[in-house]
This record gives structure tokens, sequence and C-alpha cells, in this order.
């Protein structure tokens, strides 16, 4: 009996009825295949029985109705026409049939029957069918005690037939297991199959995504296909190594209306590196297209008017591969500049395919699973495939194998290890699966392990990028999973002694034969000239001035930042050529911007200032001049005279210590002098007079008393010195002081402007309005528009407004010119500076960047500033400032160094020569009494003759000077010890 499906649309809304039928086999009815022509018509009711019904009914909700001819060749007019469903639509019908057909669960496992399925029309299924049959002629060869058998159903490519393909193995062929699979859809929907049957399935389909709880919701499911997400990365990788900000992808649709989840987790590992997609190319299947180049053409088409050149191929069948860059060459779209890079989808079967359909795709850059060609596994295994590749497959013109027939006999490998490692035990299907999970050999696609229970390790396999050359391709380098090196020539596992690069390694033929990296961007042409727009009218003239009268470019288009880009462009021309055409506009600045995100024009060039809101849509270059706000006020002059005005030119901390400096030198003069010079003898008041005199009169003239020490000599040279300097420095401060005229702003204050409600004045096609509107709180009704850095004077003048903000550039410019009159403030805030405006993701803006920063190395940047604003004579004098302590303190510790070093030597001679005659002998009270003496009279003589000590004392007599004279031997006590005379006397 023949098991069919026939699908009713019932007047209920969101109402599918699903029936079974069984009927006679017959010859009108061969076959699944030819149902439209078999199958009964359905009873008028959904509730009534037929005699063609064999199970039940089942009626369940339904949002939305199949595809036209979605479940195998069901008629056309029993469907109605909506929209494609998604994958978990096809996917609960498989659920709702499996729950109808519990029974199918097979008494007797017999896991030696292996049930593959492939899709048999196609080079992927005709590659794995035939491995796998050579996995199992090998294995029954080698094997005495165990035997596989392997039977096999065609999908044709559709997850559904998949599903029923699984389900009639396991019922009729009892298979134990389920090796096979294209697609994740296929996989999921076998896995519920197998989930219900308890069955293990091993899928070969790339896993895209790991969707949640997976291990949960399909336990029975091991996948030994490559990890997409793995090539997803890799591919970001190479797009940030390249700095493209840009891409396009394209990808072929499958029957289900889905990228695969591909496209999702490529956005997010390109926005890793400053990536995004800006624009997605969807591809009708290959299988539905009868002209397949009118609609690659048409899609194509609406690629002109985007200007990003790197293109992903993100899913594609070969088929369909070959049809689209034969049409991109044609159009232009793999010409110089371009890139392309492509998944194993393509690359898969570059071993497998005719290598002339390999020339179209010449220049691109791959993604393979990398494996060994040269083991001797592989070369017999080779050897043997296209021998019986050619017999049973005449119409194929290449029979080399590729990866999908090398992973196809690894899991019949895989399974056969299994069973053998089971062969003493009892084998359930739960076991069996364990044991599939826990394989760890090495295969001819690689090693194969298992990680996380259930998906092949990712490295092993590893992933290498190739670069299509002629009707072949390179190999490059390993792609290492490393974000920031991501590229190296050795592949395996991480180790230190591996070298990476952030960068592929070799040379790489590009597109169009490009020798350097393409900019991946479409670059001008002289067809095609890039549109620069220039602002029409500026407030400030010098930055840029459009003077319609001129027909010449380089007279009508003039200005500083004209000459910046000019400047630009001559180095840009040393690599390659960038025509362009200047756009006035008559508009706000913001308006250029926009203009620029809309692609009106392909960059802006003049004084545009990089602001935050700007950069999320455009992309500004490195900034040629410094940005920010400041307030420009009217001064009021006044003369520079003050009752205190001699006390300016120190700081009072300067003043203090040059007093402090004064006192002290002056102290240690008189130490030095008062004992020996008669100039500095006398009452204490003569003496404390005649010290303070000599000090202060060496700020002003020479000094009339004599100096008898050298010591003394030494500390007055230094004072001197200091005096020198600090007369010197005064003078010229007070000087300045007296003959600059110091100016003094109206305003101060923003909050005053404010509390007063007073008028300011901006540029009003700049931010700076809106700038003071939203941050500095000031009301639209007080705030003027000015057109014309010469209409500010006037309105100045006429009182409409009393401050003006004007962005720095522009305030040196005022300033230069209005010096005298007006007086501007220090920066309120600052802001990105000014630079050009290009496109998001363009690599223009990047060279730009790079010639500029070299023409500010080259001082050519600074050769500008000085042409378009030259330094005015009448501004060049600064304001004065006050001299303090941070530019003398050096001099005034070398001033109190020296004489405290003079005094210490003054004291150090005496104190030594004095100790040296002193009889040990003596007691602590007596030598402590004449060092008390010598202290207070500051020189202590000690003569060596006892006649020396007479004459001391005569000469201290007579002096009237106070000192100590000290008994004669006979008067003193009689000590404990003889000891000779001692004679002090006071000088």
């Amino acid at each position: 009996m023949n098991r069919s499906k026939q699908v009713e649309t019932h007047p209920w809304e969101g109402t599918l009825f699903l029936r079974y039928m069984e009927y006679s086999h017959s010859s009108k009815c061969p076959g699944l295949k030819s149902l439209q022509q078999c199958a009964p018509s359905p009873s008028p009711s959904p509730w009534t029985t037929s005699p063609y019904i064999n199970d039940i009914v089942i009626i369940t909700t339904w949002e939305g109705t199949l595809p036209r001819n979605a479940l195998m060749n069901v008629p056309s007019n029993s469907v109605n026409t909506a929209p494609k469903s998604r994958f978990p639509c096809s996917l609960f019908i498989v659920f709702l049939l499996i729950l109808s057909h519990a029974y199918i669960i097979a008494a007797d496992y017999k896991p030696t029957n292996i049930g593959a399925i492939v899709d048999a029309s196609s080079r992927k299924g005709k590659e794995e069918k035939t491995a796998m049959e050579i996995a199992i002629s090998r294995f029954n060869r080698d094997s005495k005690n165990l035997q596989l058998f392997l039977h096999f159903g065609n999908s044709t490519g559709e997850p559904i037939q998949a599903a029923f393909t699984a389900q009639e193995l396991i019922k009729e062929k009892e298979v134990g297991v389920i090796v096979g699979t294209d697609t994740w859809q296929e996989a999921a929907l076998v896995a519920d199959v197998g989930n219900r049957a308890q069955v293990p399935v091993l899928s070969l389909a790339a896993s895209t995504i790991t969707p949640p709880l997976r291990q949960i919701r399909w336990p029975f499911l091991a996948q030994m296909g490559s990890n997409v997400s793995e090539q997803i990365r890799c591919i970001s990788a190479i797009v940030g190594s390249y700095h493209w900000q840009r891409v396009i992808v394209v990808y072929e649709d499958d029957a289900h209306g889905g990228d695969s989840g591909m496209l999702a987790p490529l956005s997010e590992a390109l926005q890793y590196f400053s990536s995004e997609i800006e624009y997605t190319v969807v591809l009708p299947p290959i299988s539905s297209l009868s002209d397949p180049k009118e609609a690659i053409n048409e899609e194509l088409m609406k690629l002109l008017s985007i200007q990003s050149r790197v293109f992903i191929v993100l899913k594609s069948s070969p088929l369909m591969a070959t049809h689209l860059f034969q049409e991109a060459r044609r159009m232009g779209f793999m010409a110089r500049e371009s890139a392309w890079i492509i998944t194993d989808t393509i690359s898969s079967f570059l071993d497998s395919i005719d290598t002339s359909a390999i020339s179209y795709i010449e220049g691109a850059l791959g993604i393979k699973t990398y494996y060994s060609k040269t083991s001797r596994p592989l070369l017999e295994f080779s050897a043997q495939f296209q021998k019986m590749f050619e017999n049973e497959y005449p119409e194929e013109d290449n029979t080399k194998p590729g990866i999908h027939a090398l992973r196809a006999y690894d899991s019949i490998s895989v399974i056969a290890n299994a069973l053998v490692r089971l062969a003493s035990d009892t084998i359930t299907p739960k076991r069996l699966l364990e044991t599939i999970l826990s394989s760890n050999f090495n295969g001819l696609s690689g090693k194969i392990s298992f990680q996380g229970g259930d998906q092949l390790d990712s490295n092993s396999l590893p992933l290498r990028i190739i670069n299509l050359v002629g009707k072949g391709y390179k190999e490059l380098d390993f792609w290492t999973q490393d974000l920031d090196h991501p590229f190296s020539r050795e592949g395996g596992e991480a180790n230190s002694n591996r070298r990476t690069t952030k960068v592929l390694d070799g040379p790489v033929i590009w597109p169009g034969y490009l020798k350097r990296v393409p900019k991946g961007w479409e670059m001008p042409t002289d067809e095609k000239r890039l549109k620069i727009g220039i602002p029409a009218n500026t407030s400030f003239d010098k930055f840029v001035k459009v003077d319609e009268a001129q027909i010449d470019p380089e007279k009508k288009y003039t200005g500083f930042c004209i000459d910046i880009f000019r400047e630009v462009i001559k180095i840009l021309e040393q690599n390659y050529s960038l025509p362009y055409d200047f756009h006035p506009y008559d508009g706000t600045y913001d308006e250029l911007v926009d203009r620029v995100y809309t692609k009106t024009y392909d960059a802006v060039v003049g004084d545009m200032t990089i602001l935050a809101n700007r950069s999320r849509i455009v992309e500004f270059t490195q900034p040629f001049a410094e940005s920010g706000l400041s307030m420009i006020t009217p001064v009021k002059s006044r003369e520079a005279y003050k009752a205190w005005l001699f006390m300016k030119p120190f700081t009072m901390e300067m003043w203090v210590v040059t007093g402090v400096i004064l006192i002290y030198t002056m102290f240690i003069v008189w130490i030095l002098e008062h004992q020996n010079n008669p100039e500095f003898q006398g009452s204490w008041k003569d003496q404390l007079g005649t010290t303070l005199w000599f000090t202060f009169s060496s700020l002003f003239f020479a000094h009339k008393e004599k100096i008898n020490s050298n010591i003394t000599r030494v500390v007055v040279v230094v004072w001197l010195m200091v005096v020198f300097v600090l007369t010197s420095s005064y003078t010229a401060s007070l000087s300045s002081m007296l003959t600059v005229q110091r100016l003094e702003p109206n305003v101060t204050d923003i909050e005053w402007l404010k509390v007063h409600k007073l008028n300011v004045g901006c540029d009003g096609d700049s931010f700076v309005r809106k700038y003071l509107e939203d941050v500095l709180d000031f009301k639209k009704d007080n705030i003027k528009n000015i057109s014309s850095e010469y209409d500010y004077p006037n309105e100045f003048q006429k009182g409409t407004i009393s401050a003006a903000f004007l962005e720095l550039p522009y305030e040196k410019v005022f300033m230069n010119r209005y010096c005298k009159n007006y007086t501007a403030s220090n920066p309120l805030s600052r802001f990105g500076g000014l630079g050009f405006v290009f496109q998001k993701g363009s690599p223009i803006a990047a060279d730009v960047s790079k010639a500029i920063l070299t023409l500010s190395e080259r001082g050519i940047l600074q050769s500008l500033e000085d042409k378009w604003f030259p330094s005015s004579d009448d501004c060049s004098t600064t304001d004065t400032i006050e001299l303090s302590l941070q530019n003398f303190w050096a001099l005034y510790v070398l001033c109190g160094a020296t004489s405290t070093i003079c005094f210490l030597l003054f004291l150090c001679r005496p104190l030594l020569k004095y100790f040296q005659q002193k009889e040990p002998s003596e007691s602590a009270w007596r030598r402590t009494v004449e060092l008390a003496n010598y202290i207070h009279n500051v020189e202590i003589k000690i003569p060596e003759r006892a006649s020396d000590f007479s004459q001391g004392s005569n000469r201290a007599s007579s002096s009237g000077s106070p000192g100590w004279v000290p008994v004669s031997p006979s008067d003193a006590p009689e000590p404990s010890e003889a000891s000779p005379p001692t004679a002090i006397q006071m000088i």
C-alpha cells in the first residue's frame, strides 16, 4: 500500500485539515509522484469518513497556508495562494504527522541498518552517495563479525520530503541510525522524526545557529557539518583587516523564504569591526527561475546607485553562483576597486566542478574547510571514488571528490567504529549515540571529535582563506579564531610559536588584477566625477569663497579650506586619480551634511565642524583646524594707572620673599663685620642702622661703608647680583604697565547676559544658534543671526547685540582685525574641529585624513594658515603679567645658600682653633661658659703667651666694649690638678 496526503481548505478561517489516505496500487498510481492524478476526491465534509481514510483526521488552528506544491506534489488547486511559509510552519506540520504515526517505532532495534538521506539530483548528493557506498563496502570487506546495510532515501532538496523519507526508512527499512540531510531545515525535521522513533540522526548539514535548548529539543541529533558561524566570523575578520566599512550581501533564497539564519550573525560580527551591511541582494531559488540571467541582472541593476563594492556571497548553489558571477563581470561589478568573498557553499565545490566556471570568479576570496590532500588514505579513496563516480554519473564533467564526499565517508566511519566498540554489549539508541559522540580519530576530512555534546569540534574543521586565480585557486592563510591577529600561515591549534598577522600574508590577486588592496568603493572616473558640495555663502569668506564672476575654477573657488583640499588631491593622485567638481550650495551647514547622507553629494569641502550628531550619518576626515566656542564682547579702555601700580610688577609673595632675603643678608653682613670693622661698631642702634642702610642702599647705588672681610665680600657680591636682576625685571615690567593700554570687557559672564535678557549674535547657518538654545539656554528671541563678519561691528555699535558667539577659527580672524575694540573669552566649550565630510563608509575619507596629517607634518598646513590668516602688527602686543616667585626662586636660593655657607665658614675657623688650645682636664662647666662667651662676642682669641692676655685686657678696657676677663691663676680656687694659666681676650 502507498501512503499519500491531501490538504483541504475549509471555510473556517485559520483551520487546516490533514488527511492520510490509503489507496490501492494501480498502474495509474505508480507512486508518490503521481499523487495529483490518482488521489481520490475529498469527502464533502471534513468530519465524514471515507473508504480511503485509514487514520484519524487532524484538525488544528493554523496561521496562514502552505506554499503552492510545498508538500511533495500536492495539486496546486488544493491549496490557497499565500505568501511563502517559514520553516517553523513546516516543522509544525511534521510534528503533527509524527503524533498521528507514533506506532512506527520499531520494536526490534537494528543498528546495522543505516539510512542515508541525500538529494540524489544534486552534485553534493551524488558525491555523498558514492562516498557512503565506498565506506560501507570497505567496512563489510574488512569486518568478519559485523555487516552493515545502507538504505538510501531521496530528499529532492525539500525538508518535508526529507522528513517523510526518514519516517519511511524507520518504518519500512527498520534503520537504526540516519545519516545525511543537506540543510539545517532538513536536519531539524528529520531530528524530530528521530526523537519520536528514538533513532540517532547524524546530520551532514552546515549548522548556522545554535537553537536554544538544542540538546533538549533534539536529544538524538549529532552534527558533523561545518559550523557556518565560524565562517561568518572569518569573513568579518577579513572585512575588518582591510577596513571596509560597508558591504553588500548576496544570497540565494531557499524554498522557505529564509537566509538560513546567516544574515543576523554576519551583521553582528561586522559591527565588531565598525562595518555594516549596506544592502542585501536576495536571489530566487535557481529551480524556480526559467531565465536566471534575467533575474540576476534585474537584482544587480539595483546596485548601480550604491557605492559599496565589497560583496559577500553568503549562500548560493554552484549553478546560481556561475550565473551570478557571469552577470557581475559583464556589468562591471568585478572591476578594479571591488572585492568578493564567498563561503564554502561555493568554495566546497571548487575541487569537483568544471574549472571553466572558476574563471568567472577570478580575484575573489573564499572560505574553505581545510583538509590534507596528500595523505595516503585520501589518495586511495580519491582513486576509487573517481572510478566509481564516473561509472555511475557519466554526465558529470569532474569526478574529483570534494569535502562533502569526505564528510559523508567519515560519517559512515563514525557509525561503524561505534558499532564495533559496542559489539559485545547490548546496543540501544542512547548507547549508540553516546558512543558516536565520544569518537576521536583522524578521518579523511580531518580530525573527528565532538564538542558541546553533539557538535563537531571547530578546531577539527580548520578554515583556510583561498584566492581564486585563473581556473583554480591558491591557498593563503588559516583563520586562527583570534580577532586581533586572525590569520596565520600555520594551521592546527594555537601555540606560542605560531606566527599570526592582522592581514592576509601573501599577495592577493584582486578583481581587475589590482596590485593594491581595493577600496571596496565605486571610485570616481572622468565620466562619473566626484560631486563635492561647498557652502555658497559663508560668514567668513577667508575659509570658502565663491566668485561667480570668475570662469576659471582656480579663481572661482578660493579660501583656506579650498587650498587644503587641493593640496590633499595632489597627495592622493600619487596613488589614484580623483576627478571632482565643486557644487556651491546656498543653505545651512546641517543641510549640506544631509545632502551627503542622502547621496546627493559625494563629499562636502568647507569649514564643517565635527559634531557627534553629524558623525552618526556621515564620515568626517581628520580635523585640519581646532574648533570651539568663544564669546566676543566690546571693551572699555582706561589708563593703566592706579595708586598702587608700583606694586603690580611683583606678586605679593614675591615682595614678601624679597624682604625676607634682604633682612637675612643684612643680618649676615652685620655678624661678619661688626667686630673687626669700625664702620659697623658703636651702640646697637648705630650698628642696626648702619647695616640696614648698607644692605638697602645697595638696591639703588654703591654704598660708602668699607668691607674688611673677604667672606663678607662674597655675600655682598651675590646680593648685588640678585639686586641687579630684580631691579632690571621690575623696571621692565613697570614700564610695560605704564605704556600698554589695558582693555576690560563690558560683559564678563554669560549668566549676566541671560538674566538681563540681552541680545547676542551668531552665525545663523551654523550649529551655534542651536547650541545657544539647547545647551546655554538662551531664548530664541535674544539670538540674532548675523550673516557676515563685517556686520558684527555695526551691530555692536548700534547696541543690537551685547556679545557675539563665534567658533575659534572665526574668533581668531575677527580678533586679528578688531583687537583694539573687542576682547575674546577663553573657549566656552570644545568641539571636534573643522574637517571634510564624506559618505558613511567611504574609503576616500581615510585617505584624505592621512593626506591632512601629511600636510601637517610637512608644514604645508601651517604655511596655508599664515597665508590666509596673517598676524596683525597692531594686535601683536600682549598684556603684561606679574612676576612671581616661580620666576626667581633659584636666584633667592642661591643668595640665601651663599650667605649661610659664609656664616658657617666664619664660625668654623675660630671654633676649631679654640678647641685645639683647650686642656682636656678643664671641667665641662668651664668649657660651656667660655663657649657661651664666644658665641656672645662672636670671636675668641687664645693668646700663646701671658703677655698677650694683659694686652688684650687693656684693649678690651679701652674699647669700652663688654667683655669677660678671667681671673688670674693666683686668685682662682686651687684646681684639683695643676694646669697652665689661660688668658682669653675679646676683640
